[in-house]
Parts: structure tokens; sequence; C-alpha cells
């Protein structure tokens, strides 16, 4: 049997054996007697503390969950038993010389004396780790310890790792599993190496465990905070989702207190903001349902065209919402009507926390679903398919700050998604759609009156790609963008000249008509004041100025600010950057010279 197929029973009770083979052998010396006996009481310390070690892990194994104690924590004991083991082999195997008799013996004396002293101190390291192992399997005690094995003398942290990931997963008391649990994740915090050698050495099980029992709020709270400062690399947010993460934490999300939900809507948002296949797994796993349901409580969602155009799952989620307004703790009492973890839904406290807590989970929900829908087609679908556009809508129409901005680049990514996938944009974005009316009446509200480069950019975006969604008489969309064009932050102008690009790609089958509009909006001598501005890259504007060209040649605007000047002067050095614009400059200059159109000197 290899090493990896014993269990931890096995590979103790091999190691008592071997120091009771050591005991016997050293009684049997020929020479160095006293070195040998030396070695023999060691030996016989080190087996009765290994004896012990058979017994609580043999106690920790057969332990049912109706203790509250968890399965045994192997990786230090392995670890202790792997080194252990080599110092007896090394100590049995010196003693074994001292059995030799003849003309040598003096010499084998002389020669392994310096031997003892290193097998000596071995033995007292054996011993002082065994025994710092017991500290931590016995979870009668409270489980873990502050001290220092040898076995960690050159890297310290992993004794506090070992020993607060042992009394997270074994300790009796919920007190000593909280703090260890703040601890790891203060270690987490600190570096990367820290995070690297928390999942290497079993933190993450323990934690979700921890975080899945609900036993204690506050407790749930400690582990989503560690898991939060574990996944900022990719390998890292793998290895937690390989443990069953996703659905577990999808289901705490739905069903616990809604000041753990704040930080595990977080968990989610960074997760799937790191890694595109843990976002699919949370698609798969219905994420998106209970984050917009959080994220439309006290907002009342009663257009009655939607919800009869909707999906019957609808009216079931707008009743929970109307629900979770009249009582938020109402979804997380226990079937005895007390409320979980003891947060009694008339604890003074938790009521003056809640609008505060209330807003924390908006937001954090809202950064979920943004992350979750970005460039994901499977989240993006099941987000449009509840009510999760009109309660975006809403939301954007009442709040103000982070919450709004949030939903902004929820829909911005939403509508990302939609402009590359025909079927999801006619499903969710049609015209006569009253979700999809609300939320560009609000991305127009955001257009026409804000000015912060953070809410308009999102929204700019998002109407851009809505653009072949719009009919040639939309005329209220195009002076907004035409006058961003003249905005100060010179990446809301870049994007209000992508955006109308849009409208005016030969793709879009409107883009004679909306070309027409940027002409009668005043457009051209804003985009010519953007060329002319020094030390940016103006290839969005030059492009929209080539499908102007191609679109609607023939204008007085085009001819008077010369853009066929224009577009030969800088078609050399754009085509030398972005070679596939070389057909589009070429067909913009053909054009307006066939239209009789000529250069100015």
């Amino acid at each position: 049997m290899t090493e990896e197929e014993k269990s931890i029973q096995e590979e103790l009770t091999l190691l008592v054996l071997l120091a009771d083979r050591l005991i016997k052998s050293a009684k049997e010396a020929e020479s160095s007697k006293s070195d040998c006996a030396d070695l023999a009481k060691q030996a016989d310390l080190l087996s009765l503390k290994l004896r012990s070690a058979v017994r609580l892990t043999t106690t920790t194994t057969t332990t049912t969950t109706t203790t509250a104690q968890s399965s045994l924590y192997e990786r230090p004991v392995r670890r202790v038993a792997a080194d252990v083991s080599k110092t007896l082999e090394r100590a049995l195997t010196l003693v074994r010389k001292c059995k030799r008799s003849g003309v040598l013996r003096q010499v084998f004396a002389i020669t392994t004396s310096t031997d003892f002293r290193k097998v000596s101190s071995l033995l007292e390291s054996s011993i002082a780790d065994v025994s710092w192992l017991l500290s931590i399997l016995d979870s009668a005690e409270g489980g873990g310890s502050l001290s220092l094995p040898p076995i960690a003398s050159n890297d310290p942290i992993l004794a506090m790792l070992w020993s607060s990931i042992a009394s997270v997963q074994m300790g009796r008391l919920l007190r000593d599993r909280l703090d260890a649990t703040n601890n790891l994740a203060s270690l987490a915090r600190d570096n990367d190496r820290n995070k690297k050698m928390i999942v290497e050495e079993g933190g993450v099980v323990p934690l979700l465990k921890l975080l899945k029992d609900g036993a204690s709020p506050d407790a749930q709270m400690a582990a989503s905070t560690a898991l939060f400062y574990l996944v900022n690399d990719q390998d890292r947010v793998r290895s937690i989702a390989r443990e069953l993460a996703v659905p577990l934490i999808v289901k705490v999300l739905a069903d616990s207190p809604i000041k753990v939900q704040v930080l595990v809507a977080n968990l989610v948002a960074k997760m799937v903001e790191i890694d595109p296949e843990v976002q699919e797994e949370f698609g798969r796993q219905n994420a998106t349902r209970p984050l917009v349901t959080l994220l439309s409580m006290d907002t009342v969602l009663d257009d009655p065209k939607l919800l009869q155009s909707s999906k019957t799952s609808i009216h079931s989620l707008v009743e929970i919402n109307k629900e979770l307004a009249r009582n938020p703790f109402s979804h997380q009492s226990n079937s005895d009507g007390s409320s979980r973890g003891g947060h009694h839904k008339k604890d003074k406290d938790v009521e003056v926390e809640l609008p505060e807590l209330k807003l924390a989970l908006k937001i954090n929900c809202a950064k979920a679903l943004w992350k979750l829908s970005r460039g994901s087609l499977l989240n993006s679908r099941k987000i449009t398919e509840t009510k999760g556009l009109l309660c975006l809508a809403k939301i954007i129409d009442k709040e103000r700050g982070e919450l709004r901005s949030n939903c902004l680049m929820t829909v911005m990514e939403l509508v990302a998604v939609a402009e590359s996938n025909s079927d999801l944009r006619r499903a969710a974005f049609k015209p006569n759609s009253p979700a999809a009316k609300a939320v560009l009446e609000q991305l127009l509200i955001v257009v026409n009156e804000e000015t912060s480069p953070g809410l308009l950019i999102p929204a700019i975006k998002s109407v851009g790609s809505l653009a072949r969604t719009f009919p040639a008489k939309e005329s209220r969309i195009i002076g907004p963008l035409v006058t961003q064009l003249g905005h100060r932050n010179a990446d809301v102008a870049t994007e209000a000249t992508i955006a109308l690009s849009k409208f005016v790609s030969p793709d879009n089958f409107n883009c004679v008509e909306h070309s027409k509009a940027i002409i009668d909006f005043n457009g051209v001598p804003r985009l010519m004041n953007l060329l002319r501005a020094n030390g940016r890259d103006q290839v969005h504007e030059l492009v929209l100025l080539c499908y102007l060209a191609l679109n609607v040649g023939n204008s007085k605007a085009l001819e008077q600010a010369r853009v066929l000047n224009v577009l030969e002067g800088a078609a050399r050095s754009v085509v030398a950057q972005h070679p596939d614009l070389r057909e589009l400059f070429v067909k913009a200059v053909n054009h307006l010279s066939l239209l009789g159109w000529s250069s100015y000197p």
C-alpha cells in the first residue's frame, strides 16, 4: 500500500511500531549503551505521544456530525508523520550499528558520537512536533495552538495556518472556529503567498463548510471574508470552484441573513470577474435569480404589460419581492419560527442598520450582475428573462451613487452581448418591449442630463450597442449623442463617436437616415473640432467621417468642412497603423471624387 493510500491511523500506528522497534534495538546495544539508553527514553516518550495521536485521530474520524465536530484535518498530521518516520529510521539505523562486536567496536563508538547527538536532537524535535500536533487535534480544549513546532521553524506562517485551519474544521466551540476563520482572513489579506498556502494546505473546504452551516451569521461573514481575500487569482478561483463552491454560494446567497448576503454577493462579483469558467458555472447554477430578487427589494415592479408578457415565474418573483419589502427577515426564519443565527426580526440594532444593509446589498448585487453579464450570453439571457431589465431601469431612475453606476454598467454589458447576438436582441430589446423602453428612457436621461464621465460612458456605450434596434424615425437618439461630441472629457467624446459610427455603419439598415440626422444636428463641425485636437488617437472620428461620406457624400456640410482633404491627409498614417481600414478609406475618397469633389490646396 502506498503512502497516499494509507489512512492516518495506519501511518501513526506504523510509527508506533517503529518507535517500539527502536526501543528494543537500543536495549540490545553492545556498544555506546549509555547513548542508546538515552535514545530509548526519547523513543519511549515519542511512542506514548504517537499512541495518543492514534487515539485522537480515531476519535475525531468516528465522531458524528451531531457533535458539531468536523472530519479530521489531515494535512499537518501527514507532514509531521513523514518527518517522524525519517527520524526514527535514522535512529534505528544508528542503534543497530551498536550491536556489532569485534575489533571495529571502538572505531564505531568514536565515529558515531556526533551522530548520536544529531539523532537525539531530531528525536527531540519529533517529540515537540507530535506534542504540538496533539494540541491542535485535541478539539476538547478548543483546538489550535499558538506554539511554534520545529517542523515549521523555518516558516512560522505554516504553523499558524495549520492551527487555524484545524480549528475551523475540528473546533467544537463556534467561538474558536470564528476566531480561527478571522485569523485566516487576516493572513490571506496580507500577501499572495499566504493565500496560496491556505489553498494548498486545505483551508478552502472548512471555510466553505462554515459558510454553508449557517450556525452563525458572524461565522458565515468571516468565512465569506476569508474566501473573498483568496479569490484574487484565477488558479485559486478554480481551486475553490472545484470544491463545489458555486452551488453552495448560490444557496447561501438566497437563504442567508442580509449582512451575510452583502458579503456573498461581493464574493460572487469578484470570482466571476476573474474567471470566465466560473462565471458560466454561476450562470448554470442560476445565480442571477437571487441577485435580481435581492436587487429589486423595495422596488415596485407593477407594469401590467410586463407581467403579462413575461414568464409565469415573474409573478412568483414579484410576490417574493413584496414579501421581502414587508418583512426582510421572514425568509431567514427556521421552521420553529426563530430567526436564523438568533437575529430576531424585532432586534432594534438590526432595524437601525437595515437601510444601510439593504443599500450595501443592492450595490453588491448590481455589481455581481454586472460581472456575470459581461460577455456571457447565458447570464445575459437569464437576467433579461426575469424582471431584471425593468428593475435596472427603475433603480437608474430613482437611485444615485454607486448603486446607479453599477446598474448602468450592468445594462451596458447586457446590451453589448445583445449587440452580437440577434436572438437576444430581438427577445429582450425589441422596440415595443416595456422593459426595453424603460431602459432606453433612462439611458437617454443620463446622456441628456449627466455630466459625469463615469455615468455618461456606459450610457453612451449602451445606446451605441442598441443602434440596430432603432427605427429611422427615432429622432431622440442622434441629437444627444452629437451633443456629447463636444464634451470636454475626451473619453466621453470618443465613446459618442463610436456610438454614432454604429448608427451610420453599412451594417445598420437605417444608416442613411441616421447620417442625415447627424448632419441636421450639426454633427460635422463638432466632429471636425475633435479631429483638430492634438495628442489623441483620432481613428474613430475618421471612421465616422468615412461612413458619413459614403452615406451622404453630397451634403454641403461635408463639402464645407473639406472632408475629402481631411480623409486624404489622414489616410496614409491611419492605414499604416490600422491596415484593416484601408478599404474603407479608399471607398470614401473614391466616392467623394466621383461626386465631383476636388481636393483643396
